[in-house]
């Protein structure tokens, strides 16, 4: 039977539409927005529960979030701050303009800062806090602002008013090695380590360092490591810097853990690098899409207030269905070609739109800004973004690059501007109303007013009032005594026989750590989703995960010893499969002894293929960053994580990481190593202070853990050691193994004595990079000192005195030994693992890349032969002996 539905009167249901519409507009007057909001949700769930499918609506109309009927008064000296902001981006623009004049090429940028300004300098005078005041009566450290890297000049012109930097540090900008000290290019705390505290201009290592940072911030303050305060994590980030896949890959986090004590401004001047960021859409309806949908809460800065008069003139929505039709290509011509361009093709499309600005000039219409310009639409989102909860906030302000620079505004040069003409210096003077002379403006002088001046007692209250000056790094002397050596001792004796492996061993030497009363609450263990692969469940057991609001589940392993177990004060990291994100944990935490004032000790474990490989550029800014900590490389090595193959086998971490100057890389084959290397790091990095971090690989293979062998300790840390000597009488030969290949360096010992009668030294060789760090600071010294007695680098004084060649086997590609080449002569041979893994066990694995034992003895017989120190008809004869191929291909090679 076919049902006869009613459809109801169009004009009925328009009236009841408006007679809705109206009892809503009732409840907005009444009892404001949020309950607005509040019955819109109950509209919802009640219309999804009678099985109607809604629209979720992620892109909002071109407007601003704020209207201008909710906006509160501004709270500052707008006339002195405009002097303030304009005096600011002067003396930017003569630092950048002055330099590359007098040194053709040396860089900087202009039109970042240019559109940034506004949207730092209502933060500076109103918002960054640089301390907060504490609960038991001191200063805690304050807000965290993660600046866009190209805008640096501006913050260096701000640090000249306020009298931190003087007009020779500003003429020493990116002149870093000249007699007086000097400007980084951008934010970096190695080079500026009382200045910056983030390296920020790598893109998309800033929004996501200060995700994890506002993440760790809330770990450290439930862990009751840190008082809780209004402190907020500021990141300024550029709206083309959002394709970067980094910048957004974490917004997850911050909305699941309601991280509002974070605030990402997003500076939407419409251009990359080359040109438009969207040319063909607008980025800021994209961004709002994606914060929207991420769970953040989204706050739109599009329009100055210069547009506000047009908007209640406009009774029919003719102006925004006009904004809502062009693109941002469009809008970067309408700044790009001024007022007149504007009038033609922004509202010469509808009559209507062209009466409503004919009372205006073209310089009237010009000079309506974007809301990212405009003082009292940024402190209204700002404040707004400060005092809203419950989830992290965005802030998409629509700006300019290049604003105020009349010859490159908005142009897709901009960017690249390093130089301005003699008539777009004094149009600068002119459109800022900045008091510089003519001559002055021709040569880029800079200005600085008076100390008794407005501008300076104005800005020096604002900061005085916000607690200091910024961006500031600080490191405070914390008291901190590491354990001595013997405090290891249950590791430095062995095993006993039993065989375990480097992994477990460093697992039972951090689950020590934790129980500690002194140290074990600063330890900090990351791990990317992979802690049964290291054996961490009796950890997991120990000190719980990390879960901000505990755990909401029963899990279903309650009723065995290790079962999982998260809480709000859970102390491990787990980061689920993510790398960057565990990264960017390790990067808080190990710099948390400057930013915190808390020595914590972090500890990342991860698949070692996946470290330097994937994230090393944000380990290359935790070392810009001073970071402390270490990198446990997990599963290393080529042939040691069995089956696994091409993906996961780690032949070139080592290589990788010897890049890095303040890394510290060991490849330790026993636990008594590893503990005498970790005893050292914690030693060094927060007991001496010193800015630097391990990178320390790990092994899954089971063996017995021999007693450390006395007197080995310096040779473990300086990067080598004899761990057994020749059977029988004087070695002529020498034999270096690392890692878990050690054991086939003593086989094939063994084999050399035995089968051969060549007698041969072992040596454990714990860090190659050490080792050539040492011996180029030697021959750097005896080079600038000739007529001193030379140096002799620590490899050579620890080999004085032996005979023969050197085969040094590891479990890395042959750069890691021959990193020793030019201190070893013709004496050393290399074996290791070039080449992509394979799926196999490790007997073939070594065979195929010929470092197991059997490829050792070969090599060491042909290079005596080929010394004449060895019959060659039997060197030949043993390498089929050895059952080797001497014809298969060459494993680097396939």
């Amino acid at each position: 039977m076919k049902m006869q539905m009613d459809v109801a009167n169009p004009a009925e249901l328009t009236a009841e539409i408006a007679e809705w519409l109206e009892a809503f507009d009732d409840v907005i007057v009444a009892e404001g927005p949020e309950q607005g909001a509040e019955l819109l949700a109950a509209l919802r769930h009640r219309a999804r529960s009678a099985g109607i499918s809604t629209r979720g609506e992620l892109t909002t109309p071109y407007l601003n979030t704020i209207p201008k009927h909710d906006e509160l008064p501004y709270p500052g000296d707008r006339q002195v701050e405009r002097r303030i902001e304009s005096l600011i981006r002067w003396n930017a623009l003569a630092m950048v303009h002055g330099q590359n004049k007098k040194d053709a090429g040396i860089g900087g940028h202009i039109a970042t800062y240019s559109s940034l300004a506004t949207l730092l300098e209502v933060g500076f005078n109103h918002f960054f806090h640089a301390t907060y005041s504490s609960q038991t009566g001191g200063d805690q450290p304050g807000d965290f602002i993660y600046f866009q890297g190209h805008a640096s000049p501006g913050v260096y012109a701000r640090a000249f008013l306020e009298g931190r930097f003087d007009e020779q540090r500003l003429l020493n900008f990116r002149h870093e090695l000249r007699d007086q000290p000097g400007l980084s290019s951008y934010p970096h705390p190695w080079l500026m380590p009382d200045f910056w505290r983030f390296p920020t201009v790598s893109m998309g290592i800033g929004p996501l360092n200060a995700i994890y940072q506002a993440r760790f911030m809330r770990y450290l303050e439930n862990r009751n490591l840190i008082e809780k305060t209004p402190r907020k994590v500021w990141a300024f980030v550029g709206d083309g810097e959002t394709d970067e896949v980094d910048t957004l890959g974490a917004l997850g986090v911050a909305s699941r853990e309601k991280l509002d004590n974070l605030i990402f401004v997003i500076n939407c001047n419409l251009q990359r690098l080359d040109g438009p960021v969207r040319g063909n859409k607008r980025i800021i309806d994209e961004l709002e899409e994606v914060f929207l949908g991420a769970g953040w809460n989204v706050i739109k800065v599009i329009w100055g207030g210069g547009w506000d008069k047009l908007f209640e003139r406009d009774h029919k929505g003719l102006l925004l269905k006009r904004m809502e039709e062009c693109v941002d290509g469009d809008y970067q011509a309408f700044k790009a070609k001024g007022g007149a361009y504007i009038r033609k093709e922004f509202f010469g499309k509808y009559p209507e739109l062209l009466e409503m600005v004919s009372d205006m000039t073209d310089d009237e219409i010009d000079a309506m800004t974007r809301g990212g310009h405009d003082p009292i639409k940024v402190y209204n989102a700002y404040n707004r973004a400060v005092e809203h909860t419950g989830r992290p906030t965005v802030i998409l302000a629509k700006t300019v690059k290049g604003f105020g620079l009349a010859s490159t505004q908005a142009r897709n040069a901009s960017h690249q501007e390093k130089k301005l003409t003699d008539e777009a210096l004094a149009a600068f003077v002119k459109r800022f109303d900045l008091p510089i002379t003519e001559e002055d403006a021709k040569h880029g002088h800079f200005y600085k007013p008076g100390l008794d001046s407005p501008e300076i007692a104005y800005l020096q209250e604002r900061r005085q009032a916000l607690g200091g000056y910024m961006p500031r790094r600080e490191v405070v002397s914390i008291p901190f005594q590491a354990p001595e050596l013997d405090y290891f001792a249950e590791w430095t004796a062995g095993s006993k026989g039993r065989a375990v492996s480097t992994t477990m061993g460093f697992v039972s030497i951090l689950r020590h750590l934790l129980k500690d009363k002194d140290i074990g609450k600063l330890i900090v263990p990351i791990v990317p989703d992979e802690g049964r692969t290291f054996g961490l469940e009796s950890a997991i057991r120990q000190v719980g995960i990390y879960a901000p609001e505990g755990q909401k589940y029963k899990p279903h392993d309650v009723d065995m010893l290790l079962f999982y177990r998260e809480e709000k004060d859970g102390q491990i990291l787990e980061e689920g499969i993510t790398e960057a994100g565990s990264m960017a944990s390790f990067t808080a935490a190990g710099t948390a002894y400057s930013n915190y004032r808390v020595p914590a000790i972090p500890f990342y474990m991860y698949y070692s293929m996946f470290g330097f490989q994937r994230v090393g550029d944000m380990i290359w800014a935790f070392a810009d960053s001073r970071g402390r900590g270490f990198l446990m490389g997990g599963t290393a090595g080529r042939t040691t994580m069995l089956g696994e193959g091409l993906q996961h086998q780690d032949g070139h971490s080592h290589v990788l990481s010897s890049t890095v100057p303040t890394c510290l890389s060991y490849d330790p084959a026993y636990v008594y190593e590893l503990a005498v290397i970790l005893q050292d790091g914690i030693r060094r990095m927060y007991q001496q202070g010193e800015s630097v971090f391990y990178y320390i690989t790990m092994y899954n293979e089971d063996y017995a853990m021999p007693e450390m062998p006395e007197g080995s300790r310096e040779g473990i840390l300086r990067g080598i050691y004899k761990f057994k000597g020749a059977k029988k009488g004087k070695a002529t030969v020498q034999l270096f193994g690392s890692g878990p290949i050690l054991n086939e360096t003593l086989r094939a010992q063994d084999i050399l004595a035995e089968k051969y009668g060549v007698q041969a030294d072992v040596w454990s060789v714990t860090s190659y990079t050490e080792l050539r760090r040492d011996a180029l600071s030697a021959d750097r010294w005896n080079r600038l000192h000739p007529s001193e007695p030379e140096k002799t680098p620590y490899v050579v004084s620890a080999l004085q005195g032996t005979k023969g060649p050197i085969i040094a086997a590891s479990d890395y590609m042959k750069a890691v030994p021959d990193q020793l080449a030019p201190w070893l002569s013709t004496r050393l041979v290399t074996l290791g693992t070039d080449g992509f893994g394979r799926s196999d066990n490790r007997e073939h694995l070594r065979r195929h890349f010929e470092v197991d034992a059997e490829s050792i003895v070969a090599a060491t017989l042909s290079k005596l032969a080929r010394d004449g120190k060895f019959d060659a008809a039997k060197a030949q004869q043993a390498l089929t002996d050895l059952g080797l191929e001497t014809e298969k291909p060459n494993p680097a090679s396939i």
